[in-house]
Parts: structure tokens; C-alpha cells; sequence
């Protein structure tokens, strides 16, 4: 009776335990995994820019990216850690001073093939034929 006891409340911690540790970005996301994530992001080199200013909030990492070339960035990743492991969003950046990109609707920059499929391109962004 007194093993299974001990095993009920040893599961119930370890859930417990994974519980919190699976809220917390600061667990679930490494700094080589928020510079290979913006890298990508802004199609640029890793080595190029540092972060500075990291901010975990929940599931929310927020930084600030300097690069070499003198821009700035504004970023955020989410991350958690399940059973699978580690899992880190990819990295939304916007360039400061700058209005953030619109990328739903009409506003879309770009009409591509997909977007067009979807019906989410303006007639006036259809992409030109050449």
C-alpha cells in the first residue's frame, strides 16, 4: 500500500514539475536557438548582429537585434519544452522605427501563388507577368 502511495505522489511531481517547466521560455529557449532562428529571419549570417536585452515572459522570449550594418530589430520566439523536446518558433523581427509589416488581406506586399489560391491577394498586387 505504502509503494503504491509513493508512486502516485512521485508522478504527480514529476507532472507537476514538467508542468512548470514547459511554461517557461527561459527553460525552453536557448540563446543559440534565438540566433539561428533571427538569422534565418532576416536572412542573415549568424555572427552578424548580437542580442542584447533578452525579456522571457511565459512562453515568450522579446530581444533586440543589432546587426553589423547598423540596423535594429525588435524580436520575439516562443518556445515550450513537450515530450518531443525543445520546440522554438521561428523569430518575428521588426526593423525600429519602422511600421510592422502587414501580411493579411489586401495589405500584402506580394501576391504569390498560394496567396492568390487562397484569395487573399488585391487585384492591384497581382504579381506582374514577365
Amino acid at each position: 500500500m505504502k509503494t503504491i502511495h509513493l508512486r502516485r505522489t512521485v508522478a504527480t511531481f514529476v507532472v507537476m514539475l514538467a508542468g512548470l517547466v514547459a511554461g517557461c521560455a527561459s527553460v525552453a529557449v536557448s540563446n543559440d536557438a534565438i540566433e539561428k532562428n533571427t538569422a534565418f529571419s532576416l536572412g542573415i549570417e549568424k555572427g552578424t548582429f548580437t542580442i542584447s536585452n533578452r525579456e522571457d515572459h511565459g512562453v515568450k522570449s522579446s530581444y533586440l537585434v543589432n546587426t553589423n550594418a547598423g540596423k535594429k530589430y525588435t524580436c520575439y520566439v516562443t518556445g515550450t519544452v513537450s515530450v518531443v523536446g525543445r520546440v522554438v518558433s521561428d523569430a518575428v523581427c521588426n526593423e525600429v522605427g519602422k511600421p510592422a509589416k502587414q501580411t493579411t488581406g489586401t495589405t500584402t506586399q506580394s501576391c504569390n501563388a498560394l496567396l492568390k489560391a487562397a484569395g487573399k491577394c488585391n487585384k492591384n498586387l497581382a504579381p506582374s507577368s514577365r
